[in-house]
Parts: structure tokens; C-alpha cells; sequence
């Protein structure tokens, strides 16, 4: 059994009032680095509707009955009051299910059973999704790290461990078991809708996957997440697995809500839904308030309900493209602040994409930069869309997408967003000793052919 409960927020956010006419408006929290922008006043997201231990809290609970291959095989949503017993960060439980740390342990000794169950459970789960396609796009977030100005003065990868991913696979569980149930009570509804990529998108990428070695197969004008997960699954560990990874994100329709089922193509799910998070998004919120009110509405609510759907669905999809487009610009202003003084400095990087104007670069740490043909040498280039290449016209060097290469920064501006790299040939120094030795052999050449004269 497993049991998801979420703070129940429609208790507290009444339709059409200020506060749901706010959230509306907002849509979702929009996340900035050291702060969050929220969607709900935080004497609700951090307060009331937060589920702190010890304190009895109103919740929507969500209770699953899943067998051993992962399947739910039967479920319930209820209105319901917990009082959580303690408060976990993901670094502790991590630490319990690796038995990594002795003083952890001792911590939350009566707790340690629970936790494996939940860790097998997961590994169930996440074993099932693989199975359906899930596509496992393990592509890295960047963590920036601010000081006390609000400066970025790093930039690095965010690290997750596999208490991240228990969480992330129950909550897929709920949303997905939430999903389907009310799609079977044919009501109204707020679906989060992940439709198939565009066959032409796919045959495009399968162009570049060839020089790899992978193509995805696509089936009577069909593609299937199984497909694209095995080609997930055969770059896992290698050199070109981020380079492909984001590549087949790209390909990717954006995922969006709608009132009307069309199946999660990425999470291989014929249904699914947000209900997981009311506090930061509008949809989960509509959602549990549909789950409070619809069982004992009337036919003129239900009317309502239906038209309220469709209408959210598309202001939350918006408001939703609007964080995601502030969230990306904010992080790229500041990547560019933390490389203003790194100008000069040298780093290894890989090529994340090939343009007709240059190549972008991406270091360890995930900041970006582009190399204008300009700052790739004396050599001229020849842009290879299909392959996605660059071919020197007289060297015939070829740089790809993937390849390891060396850079230095050249410029970076927050005001404009844009890093700038140079390209930096690693053999420089022996080139360099070879001319020194080419000329003593020319010196030397010469004057014994003075002598013998």
C-alpha cells in the first residue's frame, strides 16, 4: 500500500476569491535561484498548508494498493487529517538507504524499515515506466550559488540521489492514478498532455543519430516512447549521452494541460495529471477542488466545471511558458555575471550544438558559450546541416556535436545574456617546438651549405 497525501489548499483558496483570482492570474510559482516567487501567499505555502511535523494538517490523500510488478491495482482518494512524525530532507534519507552515515541511522533507527520498503517500491516503479518508455532524460540542472549581494559566484551541477527519485516516482504513481480514475468518472478535468513528436522532427534527428550508430525506428508513421528510451538506454554512460539526451529533448513537443486526455508521452502514460502540488501550481489546485466539490454537485456545477477546465487549462499553460521563459532568462543572466572574470581563463568543454555561424560550447559546470567562425582560427568552415557538422574547406578538421574540445572565454555580458568563447588549439605548444625545431634544422642546413660553398 501507498499512501501520497497533499496539503488540501482548495480548503483555504475559495473560488472567485482574491486569493484564487491571484492564482489564477499567476498560474504557478516562478523559482529564482535564492527566492521563489509564489503562486500563494507564503502564510499558506509555508504556513497552514504546510505539512510540518508534529502539527495536525487537512489533506488530500490519495491511497494506492500496487502488486509486485508496480501495477495499482485498486485506489482512493479521501479528505483526510495527518500529522506528519518528521520532517526528512532528501540528504538524510539518502544517507539511511546507503548506510552511509552510523549517526543518521541511529537518528531515525525505528524509521530505517519504512524507508528500504519505499526504496524497493521505487525501483519496482521506475522498473514498470522503463518497461512502458518512460523516457529517463537524465540531463543535469545547474545550481547557482549566490552571495549575500545576490552575486553569482558559482555555477554547478545540481546532484540528486535516489531519495529524489522515490519521491518523483510516487508522485508520477498519484498522478497518474488521479488521472485515470476521473477519466473513467467522465468529468470535468485538467490533464497534463504530452502528445507525440512530429514524424519529421524524428526523421531529422535520426539523421544525426546515424553518425552514432543509433536511429530510432519509427512504425507505420508511428513513433513510441519505447523506441526513444532505447536509444536513452544505449548512450547511458557514454561520451554523447547529454549531447543526445538534450537532442531528443529538443524533439520533444512541449508538454502542456488540457481538458481533454491525450496521454503523457514522455512518462509512457496513457493518463496523467497534476495533483501533487497545489501550492505551486493552479492545475493541482483546480483539480483538488474539483475532487471536494464534484461528488455532491449539481448539474449546474458540473456545467461550470466543465467550461472552468477548458479556460484553465490554457491560462495555466500560459502562465506556466512565461515562468519557464523568466526562470531560463533570469539563469542566463547570472551564468554570464559568474564568467564576467573569467576572461582569459581557459576550460575543457564539449560542443552542444553546431550552427551555420559557429558552435556553441558547454563546460562541466553546464554554462554555455558560443565560437563564432571569427575565433576558430584562419581555417574556413563548411556548415553540414544534415550531419550537423563543421569541415574545414583545406584542413578538412571536422568538429560535431559531442566532441571534446578546449576554450577560453573571450566576453561575457549579463546585460546581454551572451558568453562568448574562443577556440583553443591543445597542440599549440607542439606546433610550436616544431617550428623552433624546423628553423635550427633550417639554420643548420644553411651553414653547411655556406661551408661547402
Amino acid at each position: 500500500m501507498l499512501d501520497v497525501h497533499i496539503a488540501d489548499v482548495s480548503h483555504y483558496v475559495k473560488k472567485a476569491s482574491n486569493l484564487d483570482n491571484e492564482a489564477i492570474f499567476r498560474g504557478t510559482s516562478v523559482y529564482m535561484f535564492d527566492r521563489v516567487i509564489p503562486m500563494l501567499p507564503l502564510e499558506l505555502s509555508n504556513g497552514i498548508c504546510s505539512l510540518n511535523a508534529g502539527q495536525d494538517r487537512l489533506a488530500l490523500s490519495c491511497l494506492m494498493e500496487i502488486d509486485k510488478n508496480g501495477k495499482v491495482v485498486a485506489s482512493d482518494v479521501y479528505k483526510s487529517v495527518i500529522c506528519v512524525t518528521e520532517r526528512m530532507s532528501y540528504t538524510d534519507v539518502n544517507k539511511i538507504i546507503t548506510n552511509s552515515d552510523e549517526a543518521i541511522l541511529k537518528k531515525y533507527e525505528k524509521y530505517i524499515s519504512d524507508f528500504k520498503l519505499m526504496e524497493e517500491l521505487a525501483h519496482i516503479l521506475k522498473n514498470r515506466r522503463l518497461k512502458a518508455g518512460y523516457l529517463n532524460l537524465d540531463i543535469p540542472e545547474s545550481k547557482l550559488v549566490l552571495d549575500e549581494n545576490g552575486k553569482c559566484i558559482n555555477v554547478k551541477k545540481y546532484e540528486t540521489t535516489f531519495a529524489n527519485e522515490i519521491i518523483e516516482q510516487f508522485m508520477l504513481t498519484a498522478n497518474e492514478t488521479i488521472a485515470e480514475k476521473f477519466y473513467w468518472m467522465n468529468v470535468p478535468f485538467i490533464y497534463r498532455v504530452h502528445e507525440e513528436p512530429d514524424l519529421d522532427k524524428v526523421k531529422e534527428l535520426n539523421k544525426f543519430l546515424w553518425n552514432f550508430g543509433y536511429k530510432i525506428h519509427i512504425n507505420q508513421d508511428k513513433v513510441y516512447p519505447t523506441e526513444i528510451s532505447k536509444v536513452l538506454e544505449q548512450v547511458k554512460g557514454k561520451p554523447e549521452e547529454k549531447v543526445i539526451s538534450n537532442l531528443i529533448l529538443r524533439t520533444l513537443k512541449l508538454a502542456k494541460y488540457e481538458n481533454q486526455n491525450k496521454g503523457h508521452f514522455g512518462i509512457a502514460s496513457k493518463f496523467y495529471c497534476h495533483f501533487t502540488s497545489p501550492i505551486r501550481r493552479y492545475p493541482d489546485l483546480f483539480i483538488h477542488r474539483m475532487i471536494s466539490e464534484y461528488m455532491e454537485a449539481s448539474e449546474e456545477l458540473k456545467a461550470q466545471f466543465e467550461a472552468d477546465s477548458q479556460k484553465y487549462a490554457q491560462s495555466s499553460s500560459e502562465c506556466e511558458m512565461r515562468a519557464t521563459k523568466a526562470e531560463r532568462e533570469a539563469e542566463s543572466i547570472k551564468k554570464a555575471e559568474f564568467m564576467e572574470d573569467k576572461i582569459g581563463q581557459e576550460f575543457e568543454a564539449i560542443i552542444s550544438s553546431i550552427t551555420p555561424f559557429g558552435m556553441f560550447a558547454e563546460l562541466e559546470n553546464t554554462v554555455e558559450g558560443l565560437i563564432r567562425f571569427e575565433h576558430m582560427g584562419e581555417e574556413y568552415y563548411i556548415y553540414d546541416e544534415d550531419k550537423k557538422q563543421l569541415i574545414g574547406e583545406h584542413t578538412k578538421r571536422v568538429f560535431k556535436i559531442g566532441d571534446k574540445i578546449k576554450i577560453c572565454v573571450i566576453s561575457a555580458s549579463k546585460m546581454t545574456r551572451q558568453i562568448d568563447f574562443a577556440l583553443v588549439e591543445e597542440d599549440t605548444e607542439e606546433e610550436e617546438e616544431g617550428e623552433f625545431v624546423s628553423e635550427i634544422e633550417n639554420t643548420l642546413s644553411n651553414s653547411v651549405r655556406n661551408e661547402n660553398t
